[in-house]
């Protein structure tokens, strides 16, 4: 991220990373030996996104476009919102 984020944004942005790893896993990698870091490039953008919106479908929408765009994945928008509402419910544990 190149900047020192205060504690509670921190927490959120490692939960996102939990979720994005552990829940999203378009891949399903989640249960093997492959890298923890699968995901983390599309951490960011996901973290601002939840720092800017309450709204899940924006979020919903980048998550899909990542699965099928950069993924070749075919799309699973109704799970990418229910990916997007914990992302936000987690920005509501942290950041109240």
């Amino acid at each position: 991220m190149g900047t020192k984020l205060p504690a509670e944004q921190l927490a959120l942005y490692k939960d996102i990373d939990e979720i994005l790893f552990y829940k999203w896993d378009p891949i399903g990698i989640s249960d093997s030996d492959w890298s923890r870091d699968e995901y983390q490039s599309y951490l960011p953008k996901v973290f601002q996104l939840a720092l800017d919106n309450s709204e899940p479908s924006l979020i919903a929408k980048y998550l899909t476009w990542v699965a099928t765009e950069r993924m070749g994945l075919n799309e699973a928008s109704n799970h990418d919102m229910k990916i997007a509402e914990l992302v936000l419910v987690a920005k509501e544990k942290h950041l109240k």
